[in-house]
């Protein structure tokens, strides 16, 4: 058995962009152990580092060499192995050589297809510093660095420049040459506080080494823990709890090699500001953490985490309060200039604003915001005059200095200096609401007007977009449309509301100042674009009852089959289909469902009429048409009321008579008036239950 040692790969590289480390150390690890499962390479795991100067997996026990395996190749057919005269074609004994072996050697390989030569061998697996360098560098290069670039004189590129490589197995370096340098045993440590040059002795001790002598904290995730454990240590001397967010921890790991939490506090007058101006200024600028009070409230203190142990904190400290004390009378200008007016003294200045080329300037998005939120209205539960002047307000905010100043802030400010002006609350709180959801888990408008004017924003940035031909391509997506797609979807679900997606899609269409060459066929690329968010949406398993319902291709399909213009007629349908999945009754009616559309589509050419009452004469097709219209009326009620579970209860009523019915009569008669007859019941029956859902495509009903 090979032996096994843990082994290095380490890239020494300029500072990386902090938002994108995490991301950076995961895909590392992901692409670097699927190489080594590639190769055959035998290990016990691999672990991931990262920081701002250094990307770097050790795969833990890494065998030394693959294991020996088993090697099949098919050669010629056994009939053109010979010649007439009984010797060795041509191609047989060419084949063997390329074997390595004589063509007695080789084995038959027999088929139902026919029989040939076989070559089967074991094969001495490679040795891992061969294979190795080439796994380092296809893990690099699959890295999502975005856009690459090059330094000094060579075509090498990354995401930053690289100063150096690591590469050791167990004691000994693997040689290689990446991004133009050999690899080698010799890393760096903190710029400031650790060894310049540090020369690992063995890849296990990668970590401990560079902890102890080079004082950086390697792994991203130990890092990350140490940041929230000191900064908590903090926030509770300061008498508070931090306010904090992944985004901006993950940011904060990014920047730091070796975490040391300090405090710093400001002037309570800067409490008059609006909280989350306060927290924009520490976080999105200076990415110090705010502390909140027992109470609530915003405390005037902050914890930051330097880089380095300073012999003098606290001039340290001091320094930040000076900065933040500039950020926050920045903002204490702003606040105060931008109140002094309203609004709606502002709309008129849209106009002077481009939003997009083609599409006109903000105060032409405006117009049709207001008409599209208006038409919107009654689909979500809102007021048309909350609705219309929300749209009209909801942009000025972004003409204001403290939006300038901090553009995370949009819609929170307009909320803000609407309600200063007086502004109705409804209102008010719509301006507020109408940019979210703004990322992957946040929270939907919880207002009726919050909700038809982000659905109004959404649809109108897709038909702008999308007639500019501004679609997203492959992994880029510059304009967010995905995300504006998958909220509008969530908008509806999540909030109940029930729109006719295709027709809301004209309309924004219509509403476009741009005329689009094929109109229709821009519209159905528009929904189709936003079917498969839908798609990706629950395929993942991102729907909100994810833990409960599992959605397939399959279950999508049935639905998708049917074409419902709501999203939220469309998710109610999924869920009734997956819990009626459970029940026994529903391979029965599937199986019927099936059998039935192999009976009409064998009949085409006789196209059935309406039932004639009269010519049902076996009473089990009597039974079965009784049954039938018993039920069509309460099924058709339960569609109009949404209530699938119910009508698919209905449905299932169906599968006796069904039985009795396919075991008895024979619908290919050889009596004209009878086959159609009964080809026209079965058909009511098909239309009737395709009208939920396309039965035959559910799971395991093909």
């Amino acid at each position: 058995m090979p032996a096994r040692y843990d082994f290095l790969l380490e890239i020494g590289v300029e500072e990386l962009p902090p938002r994108e480390l995490r991301r950076l150390d995961r895909a590392l690890s992901s692409e670097f152990r699927r190489g080594l499962e590639d190769a055959g390479l035998n290990f016990d795991g691999v672990e991931s580092f990262a920081s701002p100067r250094r990307l770097a997996v050790v795969a833990r026990r890494l065998a030394t060499r693959q294991p020996s395996r088993v090697v099949e190749k098919r050669g010629p057919p056994l009939a053109a192995a010979r010649g007439p005269d009984g010797d060795w074609s041509r191609a047989a004994r060419g084949f063997a050589e390329t074997c390595g072996c004589r063509p007695e050697d080789l084995a038959t390989l027999s088929t139902d297809k026919g029989e040939w030569l076989l070559y089967r061998g074991r094969r001495a697996g490679e040795p891992a510093a061969s294979l190795l360098p080439g796994i380092a560098a296809g893990a690099l290069k699959r890295l999502p660095v975005g856009r690459a670039m090059r330094w000094g004189d060579g075509d090498e590129e990354f995401i930053r420049p690289v100063h150096w490589v690591v590469m050791l197995h167990g004691k000994r370096v693997v040689r290689a040459s990446l991004f133009g340098l050999r690899s080698g045993r010799r890393s760096s440590g903190h710029r400031f506080m650790g060894q310049a040059r540090l020369s690992l002795e063995a890849a296990g001790d990668y970590a401990a080494r560079l902890r102890d002598e080079g004082r950086v904290i390697a792994s991203f995730a130990e890092r990350r823990d140490v940041i929230l454990r000191l900064a908590g240590e903090e926030a509770d001397r300061l008498g508070g709890e931090l306010v904090s967010s992944p985004e901006l921890v993950d940011e904060i790991t990014g920047l730091v090699e070796w975490p040391v939490a300090l405090t710093g506090r400001f002037e309570e007058r800067f409490l008059n500001l609006p909280d989350e101006v306060i927290v924009a200024s520490l976080q999105e600028h200076l990415r110090f953490f705010p502390v909140r009070d027992p109470s609530g409230a915003l405390a005037p203190g902050f914890v930051l985490i330097s880089n380095l142990e300073s012999r003098e904190p606290a001039a340290v400290s001091a320094g930040a309060e000076r900065v933040v004390r500039a950020r926050l009378k920045d903002a204490e200008f702003f606040y105060r200039r931008d109140r002094s007016e309203p609004l709606r003294g502002r709309v008129a200045e849209l106009a002077r604003v481009r939003y997009q080329q083609g599409l006109g300037s903000l105060g032409d998005r405006t117009v049709r915001l207001e008409k599209l939120a208006a038409a919107l209205a009654a689909d979500a539960g809102a007021e048309v005059a909350t609705a219309r002047q929300a749209a009209m307000l909801c942009k000025t905010d972004l003409l204001t200095g403290m939006v300038g100043e901090f553009p995370g802030l949009q819609g929170a400010m307009g909320e803000r200096y609407a309600r200063h002006d007086g502004e109705n609350e409804d209102v008010c709180v719509a301006v507020g609401e109408h940019y979210a959801p703004r990322h992957a888990g946040d929270a939907i408008p919880a207002s009726p007007g919050g909700r038809a004017l982000a659905l109004a924003d959404r649809l109108d940035m897709l038909a702008g977009l999308f007639a500019m031909g501004r679609r997203p391509k492959g992994a880029s997506d510059p304009f967010g449309l995905r995300r504006a797609a998958l909220a509008t979807l969530r908008i509806c679900i999540e909030g109940q509301v029930h729109l006719d997606l295709p027709a809301r899609l004209d309309e924004a269409l219509a509403l476009q100042p741009t005329e689009a060459g094929d109109p229709k066929g821009l519209a159905d690329e528009l929904y189709q674009f936003v079917m498969e968010r839908l798609r990706a949406w629950y395929l993942d398993g991102l729907h909100p009852e994810a833990e409960a319902v599992d959605v397939n291709a399959e279950l999508f399909a049935a639905v998708r089959a049917r074409s419902p213009a709501s999203p939220l007629d469309f998710h109610r349908r999924l869920l009734a289909l997956h819990a009626f999945l459970a029940r026994p009754s529903s391979a029965a009616l599937s199986s019927a469902n099936k059998r039935i559309a192999n009976i009409l589509r064998s009949a085409a050419d006789s196209r059935p009429g309406g039932v004639d009452a009269d010519l049902l004469r076996a009473p089990e097709e009597q039974t079965l048409r009784a049954a039938y219209l018993l039920l069509l009326p309460q099924y058709r009620q339960r569609l109009d009321d949404f209530d699938y579970a119910g009508a698919l209860e209905l449905l299932a009523s169906l599968e006796e008579p069904l039985a009795a019915f396919f075991d008895s009569v024979m619908v290919m008669s050889d009596d004209d008036a009878l086959r159609k007859n009964r080809l026209a019941l079965l058909s009511e029956i098909r239309e009737t239950l395709l009208q939920l859902a396309d039965f035959s495509l559910l799971p395991g009903r093909n």
